[in-house]
């Protein structure tokens, strides 16, 4: 029974095939447009890609914003009805926010994406010290909630950035702050989203930001990846034992 479960889990792994993208909505807040932003990043990642993947992303994005104020203030809602990007990615800043909140209006946004015909992704972010209320596996967990039941992707770049920590903590993925991404922070998330995007591993692609090295490029390239594919595998495990 195990051996059988475990060769059900690879083949839905295997059998995935992700439609690939052109143009790609990004509606979030500084953690995602800070170092250049997370959508100039993944441009560059997707051209450095053999063969080479032209990607178009637009933004609507504002400090300290979050679902809620996005949804208020009705421009990020107007660029979904216009119906030309393939993917949005949302970003929600959770512990800027209850968890409720955040319910409510990813289901308001996920609703209006798919009406729209594109494909929305949830881009989960990371903890940060200053607003210490809620956990990274809290966090997780309130992503998780809200992806089974919308039946909608995440991007599991808090776990990433949990992950890189854990590995590497010379590595440091804040600034000063200690909330808003370095450029490490950023290149991470990018490469995150880049894997879920895509439904293929960044590992080996050439686009490195100016100031990184490359080694610590294909270290984050990994770090991205594993974290995807344990994400992506706890889904199908579930969903099979649901089944089974």
């Amino acid at each position: 029974m195990k051996i059988l479960f475990s060769g059900l889990v690879l083949f839905i792994l295997i059998a995935t095939v992700v439609a690939q993208p052109k143009k790609v909505l990004f509606i979030g807040n500084s953690l995602t447009y800070r170092q250049e932003g997370i959508y100039s990043h993944l441009e560059k990642l997707a051209a450095s890609s053999n063969p080479t993947c032209v990607l178009q992303t637009e933004k609507s994005v504002i400090g300290g914003a979050t679902l809620k104020t996005h949804w208020d203030r009705q421009e990020p809602l107007k660029a979904i009805i216009k119906g030309d990007c393939d993917v949005v990615v949302l970003q929600e800043d959770l512990p800027e926010i209850n968890v409720s909140y955040f319910q409510v209006y990813t289901r308001r946004f996920v609703a209006e994406i798919r009406k729209a015909k594109s494909r929305p992704i949830l881009l989960m972010a990371w903890y940060y010290p200053r607003l210490g209320w809620i956990s990274t596996s809290e966090i997780a967990r309130a992503h998780r909630d809200i992806a089974k039941e919308l039946d909608v992707e995440v991007a599991p770049v808090g776990l990433a950035w949990q992950r890189s920590i854990k590995k590497r903590p010379d590595l440091d993925l804040y600034v000063a702050d200690r909330e808003h991404p370095s450029i490490y922070g950023t290149y991470l998330a990018t490469c995150v989203v880049y894997a879920v995007l895509f439904g293929k591993s960044p590992v080996g692609l050439g686009y490195t930001p100016p100031g990184m090295s490359s080694d610590d490029a294909a270290f984050l390239q990994h770090i991205a990846w594993e974290t995807c594919q344990k994400w992506k595998r706890k889904i199908v495990q579930r969903r099979l034992a649901w089944v089974i």
